[in-house]
Formats: C-alpha cells, structure tokens, sequence
C-alpha cells in the first residue's frame, strides 16, 4: 500500500488531458572545422581543426507532482538546440544542452508511426532520450594521411533523430471505482476523500479521472480513483469506453459500485455482468482484478433485496453502503484495504 502523508488530496487541474501527439527533433550536431597551424616558424603546419559539438537530446522524463499532460499539450514541435562547429587549435565545438519534457508517471511513449511502445514511465524519475542529438562532425586533422597531410575536409554533424510520438497517461492508483454511469461511483469518492468530483444526475458526469486519498485508519491510506462511466460496447470504443478501460489497467483492486434501483429500470445483475464482459472484452486479465462488489445508495427503499439477490445470483459478497447515510462505508474501505495488503504492488 502507498505510504502517502497527511490528508494529501491528489486533483488534477481544471483541463485533464490524457493523451498528447508532438513531434521530437533532437539538434544537429556542429560541422567540424578546417583548419591548419600558422606558427612562426612552421607556416604550413599540420591540420588542427576542431570538431562539432554534438546536438542536444530530447527526453522525456517522469517527475513527481505531474498529474495531466496539459503541460504538454501546447508543444506539438519539440526541437532540442544543435552543437556548435569546430575551430582552429583543436577546438571542439560546444555540445548542446539537452531538453526535458515532464510528464506524470504512469505516461507510456510510443513511436506513433512504428506503433512500438519507447518506455513506460511507471515511477518518478524514469526518463527516455526520444530524440537524440546528432554527432559533431570532425575536423580536418582525422583525415590526414602520410599522403595526404593537408586535407581540406571535415564532416557535417549528424542530423538529429526525429519522429513523432504519442503521449498516453494511464493513472496510477490503488484502487478504481467502476460501474455504469450514475452508479455514485463520485458521490462515494468525495464522501471517503477530500476530493470534489463533479456529481450531477445524468450520464458521464466523470469524463476524467478523479483521485482522492482514503484514510484506513492508523497510517494505512490508499489512493482510489473515480474512472469514468461505461456503456454496452465500451470495450470497442462505445461512449467513454476506452477513457474508462485505459485508466482501469493500472489499479490494483476494483469496486464495483451497482446502482440498485436504475431510472432506466435494467436488472443490477446484469448490468454488473454487463460491466464484467466488458473487462474481459477489452483485456482478459482485468477482469482477474481483485474485486469488492457493493450496491450503493442502500439508503433507497427495496435496495437490500436487491443486494441479497446479488449475492445470491452471482455468489459473491456483496457489500450494501451508501454515500449519503455512511452505512457500510468503514467495511468497505477496511475490505479494499485488506486486499491491497495481500496484493502486490506492481
């Protein structure tokens, strides 16, 4: 489980962005230099021409405290500085500073034309060279010979790699809410957590993750996010689909909120079968997820019933909590807790 300090509250800033395209160009590197020794008393001395500088790189680097890549989305060209060329007396050129993109940890860079995954950037700290600089070129005294001790050459530096990559953040929490739109999935974060999601009565009020710190008393915390809705065929795309599944591959254990009386009057089982097929349907190990399985808004007339047919249909504990009255909440999350305890953290 996270040691996490205080009562922390991890939010993202008004505009979450989740996934970026920019183009990367590391710097040339410096031309080498022509260049020959003009001594007093050796006026056609040998070549001394320096060479370049060698062109900066551009990495991308996970940092702490970085929770969206709306930092990142207004630098679609990304171009790190070229070296400088060589001069006379065997100067080289100076290299080229490197340029660094921070981004959160949890992004995963991919080679948008390969298709090929760069790196993961899991933890604070790792970093990938996505553009690297260009070689200085050398100079002239690398091409004298026994015949040729006068050479008028030196080399251009190497140009800089170049491409265009694709940002994709997957957010990094301990536990994910999961269920269909209006299952209170926000309602119960903001009720566990100093967070404030936006909660309203209609469909896909989350449209992006939200995070919120949970105290399981003592020094026990964990961080549970609230992932935004789905509907039949997410797994393909449909509705928010692949906003909520993207987000779902880096929880540890799910709950599995079910709405026990929906406005649309659909059956809770199978809308929480529903949800199920999905995960299997998108990636088959989300679906081996530790789960805590609960029926919210217990505070409605008939939702024990409800609850008790869960149980018994699908043959799985089921939790009755609500957000509004605090009924089954300390036993959910002392259930989420235990389950993080004996899951080992990726």
């Amino acid at each position: 489980m996270r040691a996490l300090k205080g009562d922390g509250l991890i939010q993202y800033p008004h505009m979450f962005i989740d996934r970026v395209t920019i183009f990367v160009k590391g710097g040339d590197g410096g031309r080498g230099c022509v260049s020959f020794r003009r001594e007093k008393y050796e006026p056609k001395g040998g070549p001394d021409g320096g060479d370049g500088g060698d062109g900066g790189n551009v990495i991308i680097r996970a940092v702490a405290g970085a929770d969206s890549l709306a930092d990142v989305v207004n630098r679609k060209h990304v171009r790190a500085p070229s070296g400088s060329p060589g001069s006379g007396a065997q100067k080289t050129g100076r290299s080229a500073k490197d340029v660094v993109i921070s981004v959160p940890p949890g992004t995963i860079i991919c080679d948008r034309e390969r298709g090929n995954v760069l790196r993961d950037l899991t933890q604070a700290g790792d970093e990938v060279i996505v553009g690297k600089g260009g070689r200085g070129g050398r100079g002239n005294k690398y091409f004298a010979t026994s015949t040729n001790r006068t050479p008028k050459e030196a080399e251009p530096g190497e140009t800089g790699e170049e491409r265009w990559l694709v940002l994709e953040l997957k957010v990094i929490a301990d536990a994910g809410l999961i269920g269909l739109p209006n299952a209170g999935k926000s309602t119960l974060l903001s009720r566990l957590s100093q967070a404030h999601p936006e909660i309203a009565d209609y469909p896909f009020t989350t449209k992006h993750p939200n995070l919120g710190v949970v105290h399981a008393g003592g020094e026990r915390v964990f961080v549970l996010a609230d992932l935004p809705g789905l509907i039949e065929g997410a797994h393909s795309g449909v509705g928010l689909g692949h906003e909520f599944l993207r987000h779902v591959e880096r929880t540890r254990v799910l709950v599995h909120l079910v709405e026990p009386l929906p406005l649309d009057d659909s059956d809770p089982v199978a809308n929480y079968r529903m949800v199920r097929h999905e995960l299997e349907l998108y990636r088959q190990e989300l679906a081996t997820k530790p789960e805590v399985v609960a029926v919210s808004k217990s505070e409605l007339t008939d939702s024990d019933a409800v609850r008790e047919r869960m149980a018994r249909e699908l043959g799985l504990e089921v939790l009755a909590i609500s957000a509004v009255t605090g009924q089954g909440l300390a036993q959910l999350v002392g259930r989420v807790a235990e389950l993080l305890h004996s899951e080992p953290e990726a």
